[in-house]
């Protein structure tokens, strides 16, 4: 785990993870993917993002980037949220 990604600490046992062996892990409720599987895959890449430029106000946009890195990415988020909730007006 990645700690720059992280402002809490994981409760997660990385050593006992990394411990562990490949015959250790129990995939019992993972199906088995045979060739059928992957030869009906679809490869489904993302659409690109638009690049634009957007009048915004100067608090707004000092708030946004002082939550840290991604701030692009979480206005996007919260527009797209936005859109989704207001789409069957």
């Amino acid at each position: 785990m990645n700690k720059k990604n992280s402002k809490r600490p994981s409760e997660t046992d990385w050593a006992r993870i990394d411990a562990l062996r490949d015959e250790d892990i129990d995939t019992s409720d993972i199906p088995e993917l045979d060739a059928s599987f992957f030869k009906n895959a679809v490869i489904r890449w993302p659409e690109p993002k638009a690049t634009l430029t957007i009048r915004i106000d100067r608090e707004v946009l000092a708030w946004f980037k002082a939550q840290g890195k991604g701030y692009q990415t979480r206005i996007n988020a919260i527009l797209k949220a936005y859109k989704e909730a207001h789409s069957n007006l």
